[in-house]
């Protein structure tokens, strides 16, 4: 499968471009980027040519790996699906209702296959973990905290704190679909976006997020990127009759669990079966997390 990548950042430079450079079935056909210099440089580490046009890349691949802020992201997904692309996206896939249910419109109309990188649902040990925790079933209650200290005062430098759409959304947006992605899967969707989600904020900006499941589950999450380096934490907690489980570290890098995602989409592509993380998923996290933006309104 011929890919375009569209993104010139640090993911693009730290996964996507490795993952696709040493995919066996897969192959970089060309970059763009904003920044045409950049797109020169990403396409000579990793392969593929340079595009100053992004329809040119369009024409010119079968797929598309998307490496951009959402918002940017989301109205290039929808070209890609018009010219019969598929989709390789990122998490979140748009951080409106309506641009996210653009993306998946677009893709269903041009029968395109799509698979959203949530990375925990690509690590075989993570993703096994939360197969088996679904099959186990009988949870009352789930916790999850994705607490990061990029923003932080005194934190190690991250190639990710120059990101303007992290800093403006904060961890809401930016890891809140990593906990959903986990949670979901396991405890059930949310019964209803009006009164089964509540959220709130706090010092840094973090947030607590109360969700109900349509299983009668309920979960929290507290969500993050500010918080003390000393106080960082990323945990999964379920409890139930089965007692309580925690969710294991991934040995997994990014760059193979983003390997497996290509894998997703090609077989999605081939076969003509959805994958459960594709964009119809990406679209009920970005309705859920919308949801409590809306709980806690400009803050």
């Amino acid at each position: 499968m011929r890919f375009g990548l569209l993104g010139t950042g640090p993911w693009a430079e730290l996964a996507y471009g490795p993952a696709l450079r040493a995919h066996p079935d897969a192959e970089l056909a060309g970059v763009w980027g904003r920044r045409p210099e950049a797109a020169a440089d990403i396409a000579g580490r990793f392969g593929g040519r340079p595009y100053d046009d992004v329809d040119a890349l369009l024409e010119d691949c079968d797929a598309v790996a998307v490496a951009l802020p959402p918002d940017i992201q989301a109205p290039l997904a929808v070209r890609a699906a018009e010219a019969g692309r598929h989709l390789l996206l990122d998490k979140p896939v748009a951080t409106t209702v309506s641009a996210a249910r653009g993306i998946a419109d677009a893709a269903a109309a041009a029968g395109v296959a799509s698979v959203v990188f949530f990375t925990l649902r690509f690590r075989p040990e993570t993703a096994a973990w939360i197969e088996e925790q679904r099959r186990t079933g009988g949870w009352q209650l789930g916790r999850a905290d994705w607490l990061g200290g990029i923003f932080a005062e005194g934190a190690e430098p991250s190639p990710f704190a120059g990101s303007p759409w992290r800093r403006e959304k904060g961890g809401l947006w930016d890891v809140g679909p990593h906990a959903l992605s986990v949670l979901l899967p396991v405890l059930g969707d949310v019964a209803d976006l009006d009164g089964s989600v509540a959220a709130v904020s706090g010092a840094g900006r973090t947030v607590q997020l109360a969700l109900r499941h349509a299983s009668g589950a309920s979960s929290t999450c507290a969500l993050g990127l500010a918080v003390a380096p000393a106080a960082s934490v990323t945990r999964v907690e379920l409890r139930g009759t089965a007692g309580a489980v925690e969710l294991p570290e991934g040995e997994t890098d990014a760059v193979a669990a983003l390997g497996n995602a290509v894998d997703a989409l090609i077989a999605s592509a081939r076969t003509g079966e959805p994958h459960p993380c594709d964009i119809r998923f990406g679209v009920r996290v970005t309705e859920i997390l919308a949801a409590a933006q809306a709980r806690l309104g400009d803050r």
